[in-house]
């Protein structure tokens, strides 16, 4: 019997954990399957190998896993894994497929050009948009978050999108405030490139207002979120898994 493993990234923030939940019952009766289970790659429960338990104790034989992450990085390339290889030793007889992060989606690009028409609905062609990204040590973060300002620009016209990055490699959050007081010229949003901000928004707001940025030249706006275009892709990536396996699937 097939079965739907979510995974989710987790949070200290019990909000956070709250949210994420929420989403993705929403998701849930998009998708003809009736063992449908969320789980949470740290910080939270059920861990990976108890939401793989909750999907064989319904009778389970085959398990999607499908990763709520935004990008491919070591969560996605080598945590998960890691963690469903366990559940193969545990479980020899369950076969285990798996959904790709959301990645550079359209829809997604179109979430945040609604993130900074909701601060002004006036904008001009002399806007500029900075991409903050939560951060890794993967190579691979950078191009794809580099792609995604690209397409953002490119859509909608705008002057400028730059990215940075709260941690790991990549241009800092804190360099590219520094390069903003240095250069800035246009009108500038900020948009967090995260599902789930919590305490992250708060850090945010203080670096920005360490800065000396004149009034409403710098706007920082609501983070991504879980928003219907954000919903629509994980459904896209759930049923790429089950089309694969041959179920039928609804959008």
């Amino acid at each position: 019997m097939q079965a739907v493993l979510y995974v989710a990234h987790g949070s200290r923030v019990k909000a956070g954990v709250e949210e994420a939940v929420q989403f993705i019952e929403t998701v849930k009766p998009h998708i003809d399957v009736d063992i449908q289970e969320i789980c949470f790659l740290e910080l939270a429960k059920p861990s990976i190998l108890e939401g793989v338990a909750a999907c064989i104790d319904r009778g389970a034989t085959n398990i999607a896993v499908i990763p709520i992450l935004l990008l491919t990085a070591n969560h996605a390339k080598q945590d998960i894994p890691q963690e469903i290889n366990k559940a193969k030793q545990l479980y020899p007889f369950v076969t285990f497929s798996f959904g790709k992060p959301f990645g550079i989606h359209e829809k997604l690009i179109n979430s945040l050009h609604d993130r900074v028409l909701e601060k002004s609905t006036s904008l001009s062609e002399e806007t500029d948009i900075l991409l903050i990204g939560r951060g890794s040590s993967d190579p691979c973060v950078h191009a794809d978050f580099q792609q995604i300002a690209n397409y953002l620009k490119r859509k909608y016209n705008y002057a400028n999108v730059d990215i940075c990055f709260l941690y790991g490699k990549g241009p800092s959050f804190e360099s590219a405030l520094n390069q903003l007081n240095i250069e800035q010229k246009n009108q500038t949003y900020i948009i967090p490139y995260i599902l789930f901000t919590g305490f992250l928004k708060i850090g945010i707001q203080k670096k920005i207002a360490q800065h000396s940025f004149l009034q409403n030249k710098v706007v920082l706006c609501e983070c991504l979120g879980y928003d219907e275009n954000v919903r629509q892709v994980l459904i896209e990536r759930v049923n790429q898994v089950l089309i694969v396996k041959g179920e039928v699937c609804n959008g």
